[in-house]
């Protein structure tokens, strides 16, 4: 049977103010019509019968976004330890009930223009994942020289649908992700799989023994005594079972308030938001409100985030380091903030 996971116990610290411990970036209405990003993703998985894995803190707020999902489908990470692990979980408890399961991973708070096309690449992954035991990774043809993305090199056509991938790539300073693009040779890496949940396992038991252990161990102790990597560094990188699905469906990561573009819709002078807005003589702005009116007069290139009890303002050239916010209020013992 075909199964989708996802992702949801991030906590998008690159959109704070507007995320935060209490309301991760998933859980923001970024999505259509002012859904969430994790209901969003929800519809676009509904044709598989569907897992969650979160924290427990979230289990709450996931369930309440997520009506239409089994409580027995969401499962509880004691404590997070990154994409691989929480993805062992899954994968194990797949496995429990069905060996034969193939898995789509995908992130609880990604943005995706066309449904269709998503839903196509994913089936074309899930075939190649059944049919030859692959890795099947979904990677996106780049729209521009993005630095805030890794890359996949890619190499020879399959004929099924999938290109071989030759490496993993780094996010790219702005040379080297141009030189990437007009080479034709790469594509963005989407952090979305598909694999067998038997095959996923044995990986895991391959290559991170450790992670693997804590997950039969099957207790909250080991599970927190487990180290802190994600599945690319963990295992994508190490196998050599990875093809990859080449793909366009207007995919982004909303990494940053820089993306808002991407999500939400624009006057015809550039300024996205989400609220409520008033821009005068200002132009290609990102702004979300989380109540209340923000006006903009004769600025350009900023992104202003009002979320409850804090404002940001950053150049959108700089939106990459309002992670550096995060740490800093987080060394200051300002958590309240947080």
């Amino acid at each position: 049977m075909r199964y989708a996971v996802i992702l949801a116990g991030g906590g998008g610290t690159r959109l704070w103010p507007a995320s935060r411990a209490a309301r991760p970036k998933h859980l923001l209405p970024l999505g259509p019509d002012g859904a969430s990003l994790l209901a969003a993703t929800a519809r676009r998985v509904a044709p598989w019968r569907t897992l969650v894995v979160t924290a427990a803190s979230q289990v709450d707020a996931v369930r309440a976004e997520l009506v239409g999902v089994r409580s027995d489908d969401i499962l509880v990470e004691p404590v997070g330890r990154n994409t691989a692990a929480a993805l062992g979980l899954a994968a194990r408890a797949l496995v429990a009930r069905d060996p034969d399961a193939v898995l789509a991973a995908v992130p609880a708070d990604h943005h995706v223009a066309d449904e269709s096309a998503f839903r196509a690449a994913i089936d074309t992954a899930m075939t190649a994942a059944e049919t030859d035991d692959v890795i099947a990774t979904i990677g996106i043809a780049p729209r521009t020289p993005h630095t805030g993305f890794g890359y996949l090199e890619v190499g020879a056509d399959r004929g099924d649908g999938t290109r071989e991938v030759i490496r993993f790539v780094e996010k790219p300073d702005a040379d080297t992700a141009r030189r990437y693009v007009a080479s034709g040779r790469y594509l963005w890496n989407s952090g979305m799989f598909v694999l067998r949940a038997a095959r996923l396992c044995d990986e895991l038991r391959r290559h991170m023994p450790q992670t693997w252990a804590a997950l039969e161990a099957g207790t909250d102790e080991a599970y927190a005594a487990a180290p802190s990597i994600s599945i690319d560094y963990g295992v994508m990188e190490r196998t050599d079972r990875v093809v990859t699905v080449p793909a366009d469906f207007g995919w982004h990561d909303v990494g940053a308030w820089s993306a808002l573009s991407e999500v939400a819709p624009a006057d015809d002078r550039g300024n996205a938001a989400i609220g409520n807005l008033v821009a005068i003589d200002a132009a290609d702005n990102a702004v979300y409100t989380d109540d209340g009116i923000v006006v903009l007069v004769g600025v350009e290139g900023l992104c202003v985030v009002r979320a409850g009890d804090a404002v940001l303002v950053v150049p959108s050239d700089r939106a990459q380091d309002v992670r550096a916010v995060v740490d800093r209020l987080r060394a200051s013992g300002r958590t309240d903030y947080l």
